[in-house]
């Protein structure tokens, strides 16, 4: 679903992602912590684009967000570093 509010279009759908998948965010914390895809975000105006995310610490439900090259899928992750693309760069397969 795409939605627009002002100058910003955010869809719940990104890269064969949807509301509620598994990813891994490439940051020394963040790569400890579990996180949830919940949007993707472009400002219509600037061309700047996140990721939003919702996760953390076991228990957490923060909501953070990222550059698109920082996330990846949960199988990227190999022990405690990330391999592999991004989904900016690589996107899975579609729906």
């Amino acid at each position: 679903m795409v939605t627009r509010q002002g100058h910003l279009v955010r869809s719940t759908k990104w890269a064969g992602l949807r509301t509620g998948d598994a990813v891994v965010i490439d940051g020394s914390k963040e790569l400890r912590q579990s996180w949830v895809f919940v949007a993707h975000v472009t400002n219509s105006v600037s061309g700047e684009e996140w990721v939003e995310v919702r996760g953390g610490r076991r228990g957490e439900a923060k909501g953070r967000s990222f550059r698109p090259e920082q996330v990846f899928p949960v199988t990227a992750k190999r022990g405690g570093r990330v391999v592999g693309q991004s989904l900016a760069d690589a996107p899975q397969l579609p729906w």
